[in-house]
């Protein structure tokens, strides 16, 4: 442990981002906050203590505001309107709520080392010129007084709930913005996707004494105030260490349930009493069923960091927080599992391994995706084939409709919601499966595990993760990283050609995609034996581990558009097959496969 606090706090390590050292800022908050659940209104003081690891005098700061996108004519009404595939979840419904049901977080002060700052508020953005530039190694307090109203649950956070949860409170305080290498990050709050700094939280939420809250952090006590202006209610305190978010959730009707897991984590379980009787049953078997996932990436990516982990029935379908999940409580079992799977991914790919999502979501959605699947397959019976083939699918349709768009798009500039899904979600699965094939199972794995091992606690980006893979391996593997991410080439190799020439069978193969992929071949004769082939890539330097009595052949050059080999006839050909397996995403996979006739 003394490892990860001396990594943590020293804010300036080196990174893999060429000659410079890498740092990262710091956060603590100190957050008051007393709720008013008759109004739905909150109000509170926050003072947070900011250190500049960062090589620059920081003149400006930005605060997230995000409550404020929940009201008539907000970026987030307007882009939901235009859109060409509105989220359902959405739609117009920001447009038509009533006063009342509108969000909105109000400052009421700003101060920088005791005296007020000039800001301005610009939608979900605050802009403040600072009275003391921050110079490097230098740290700032600021001190915030807020009032907020929580919006009718719209989009992940809000008030009552489809399922009548009362408050599910993401997003709900001002929210220092990130300062990277890359500059702030002060996104207006539109669509999707989130990026904070690292910091510890000390939150106090007095809230009716009747709501049971869960959330972020460890519940250091809780207890019924003495305060006369706040009779008949109750003060939760949580300390939250080394995170970059909080949220909570608050509720009459929760039932509370734990589950420890043998390695010593709390895993927390929050849902109404008022659901089904089969729904509750269900929310009693995801606790066992929790634990194995919890044990499961813990053994294949990293240990689980924290002490405590919660589910909470709220939000709108499934959003990962620090250290808890809020997921709507209504699902079969089968489908309570694989929501859970999904959301607690992301505790490592999000809430440990912190990308800048909001660019790379990706590397987040995707990752949490493919290990939450392989999680999932370990806990009930999924077919992980099945399911990989349904995702195939959604990226063949979407690479072929002419709307595709890079990875690298920000999450808010796809033109289609469905675009962001596919990007994020199934071309970030892929992404894994496809590195897994190009890197052999022992070191995928000991690349997943080093890149969590190596970046927890920190931001990574892209090159980050793949640089881990290419010192493992030492194989060249920025052309997959260029290709896959940054452009909208596809993967197409055709089998063109199978014949008998000089006592030989002769096979050409073309690649018809700018996208390349060493390959694997396999071919079938009429007596049901085979042959396997494997053709390396030539940039990418170094292969994968072969299995045993797979012929290697020679480098097949990207810029060269075919590839042609032969090998002695002593049998009958039935069949030839590329990519037998499937393991990578050729868009066209009906030219894969040649079956030879008699007498050819």
């Amino acid at each position: 442990m003394l490892f990860w606090v001396i990594l943590f706090f020293c804010g300036s390590l080196f990174g893999q981002r060429g000659n410079t050292r890498y740092w990262q800022q710091k956060a603590d908050y100190k957050i008051i906050v007393d709720v008013d659940v008759k109004k739905n209104q909150y109000s509170g003081s926050q003072t947070i203590k900011y250190k500049n690891n960062s090589p620059d005098t920081l003149k400006n700061a930005y605060f997230h505001l995000f409550f404020n996108a929940f009201k008539p004519n907000s970026e987030m009404d307007i882009h939901s309107r235009s859109i060409k595939d509105p989220d359902k979840r959405v739609r117009n419904r920001i447009n038509n709520l009533q006063k009342k049901d509108q969000g909105f977080l109000k400052i009421l002060a700003l101060k920088q080392g005791g005296h007020e700052l000039k800001y301005e508020i610009v939608g979900t953005t605050l802009e403040a010129e600072l009275n003391s530039p921050i110079k490097p190694g230098d740290s700032a307090f600021f001190d915030v007084k807020f009032h907020g109203q929580v919006p009718l649950m719209v989009r992940r956070a809000g008030k009552n709930s489809p399922e009548g949860v009362a408050l599910s409170m993401a997003q709900w305080y001002p929210k220092l913005a990130e300062y990277d290498f890359e500059g702030w990050h002060a996104d207006p709050y539109i669509g999707r996707e989130f990026y904070g700094v690292w910091g510890d939280f000390d939150v106090s939420i007095t809230i009716d004494e009747k709501y049971v809250v869960g959330g972020t952090g460890y519940l250091k006590q809780s207890f019924l105030s003495n305060d006369k202006t706040n009779q008949n209610k109750k003060t939760w305190r949580f300390i939250a260490p080394k995170v970059h978010d909080f949220s909570w959730a608050a509720d009459p009707e929760f039932i509370h349930d734990k589950r420890v897991t043998k390695n010593g984590v709390i895993i927390n379980f929050y849902y109404k009493r008022n659901l089904s009787a089969d729904h509750i049953k269900n929310w009693e078997q995801l606790q066992p069923a929790a634990e194995k996932l919890m044990l499961f990436f813990s053994e294949n990516i990293g240990a689980y960091p924290y002490k405590q982990y919660s589910f909470i029935q709220g939000g709108d379908g499934g959003m990962e927080y620090g250290m808890c999940t809020f997921i709507t409580g209504k699902r079969t079992f089968e489908s309570l599992v694989g929501v859970a799977a999904h959301e607690l991914a992301h505790s490592w790919f999000q809430f440990v391994l912190a990308t800048n999502e909001s660019k790379h979501e990706w590397m987040d959605e995707g990752f949490a995706e493919y290990y939450g699947t392989l999680a999932e397959s370990y806990v009930i019976d999924l077919n992980k084939e099945n399911y990989y083939n349904t995702l195939y699918k959604r990226y063949k349709d979407y690479a072929v409709s002419g709307y595709e768009q890079p990875q690298t798009t920000h999450a808010d500039r796809f033109k289609y919601n469905n675009s962001y899904s596919v990007s994020a979600y199934v071309k970030g699965f892929l992404f894994l499966r496809q590195l897994k094939y190009l890197l052999g199972e022992d070191a995928f794995n000991r690349t997943i595990k080093k890149y969590f091992r190596d970046w927890s606690f920190k931001h990574p980006s892209p090159n980050d993760f793949i640089r881990i893979a290419e010192k493992i391996t030492q194989a060249e593997l920025d052309w997959y990283l260029t290709d896959w991410t940054q452009t909208t080439n596809n993967i197409d190799y055709s089998l063109k050609k199978i014949e008998k020439s000089e006592g030989k069978i002769v096979i050409r193969i073309e690649r018809l995609g700018l996208m390349p992929m060493p390959l694997d071949l396999k071919v079938v004769f009429t007596d049901g034996s085979v042959k396997e082939f494997h053709i390396p890539l030539q940039m990418m330097r170094k292969d994968r581990p072969l299995k045993k009595g797979v012929i290697k052949l020679s480098d097949w050059p990207w810029a060269a558009p075919s590839f042609e080999f032969s090998f002695d006839y002593t049998k009958e050909v039935n069949k030839v097959l590329l990519d037998p397996k499937n393991k990578i995403a050729d868009i066209n996979r009906e030219n894969n496969l040649i079956f030879v006739k008699k007498n050819d």
